[in-house]
């Protein structure tokens, strides 16, 4: 990590490099957490819907607990387990395949600082993308959950909308952005030190991918408990 922080030798390059992991690992992420994030919030709704059918709750109930749900929890844990596995892969697979075939080796011995110029801007680029993800996350998936809640005829458009303006608390933004920076500085870094320290052939580099990515997962979620502690309590 210490040779990995260290100022770029040429920081043309680093920009150059940091601009192309951003359209890498940030612009190609986009997709399937869309994806993902209109499907997972048009179930939190539908399945809040048919838990609160008791009438003494009342029908915005669904939308605030859809909100509530997606700014705390989905829209910064689970996008980050989705890209430990897109993104902590890619950079583990692609350092890993670059040591087996003796290419950090060239760098070192051109006296370029390898750590450096390999993970600095996977690092930096993830960081600075993570947060528009998960607001990306958060919109659409409030927006998934409008079209079930709408579609399925469980709540009308204005109580939803109400829920969703009831009592916000714009914190919750803060705290699920902190979150998201933590947990993708983490993928990165446990991605590029199993890729980075990969040796035999492709074996071991589909071994240091998968390695990546459990330990990625466990680190993600031992951190939301106690991110949780410390931001929330």
């Amino acid at each position: 990590m210490k040779r990995v922080f260290t100022k770029p030798e040429k920081l043309k390059i680093f920009y150059k490099e940091t601009i192309h992991e951003i359209d890498k690992l940030g612009l190609s992420s986009i997709s399937i957490v869309a994806i993902i994030s209109v499907f997972m919030g048009a179930v939190i709704t539908i399945q809040t819907a048919y838990n609160t059918e008791n009438p003494i709750y009342p029908a915005y109930l669904i939308g605030l607990t859809a909100r509530d749900t997606l700014l705390l929890e989905f829209s910064s844990t689970i996008v980050a387990l989705i890209l430990a596995g897109k993104m902590g892969s890619n950079i583990s697979s692609e350092i890993g395949s670059m040591r087996v075939t003796e290419q950090i080796d060239a760098l070192e011995i051109m006296g370029i600082n390898s750590a450096n110029y390999l993970i600095l801007p996977k690092i930096t680029a993830a960081v600075l993308f993570a947060p528009f993800l998960t607001l990306m996350s958060m919109v659409i998936g409030l927006f998934g959950g409008w079209i079930a809640g709408i579609s399925t005829g469980v709540m009308t458009s204005q109580q939803y909308i109400y829920g969703i303006q009831y009592a916000f608390i714009p914190y919750y933004i803060t705290y699920a952005l902190i979150k998201i920076v933590i947990f993708v500085f983490l993928i990165t870094t446990i991605s590029s030190y199993h890729g980075y320290y990969s040796y035999g052939g492709a074996l071991d580099v589909g071994r240091s991918s998968t390695k990546a990515v459990v330990h990625s997962s466990i680190f993600i979620l031992l951190f939301n408990v106690i991110l949780t502690q410390l931001l929330l309590s």
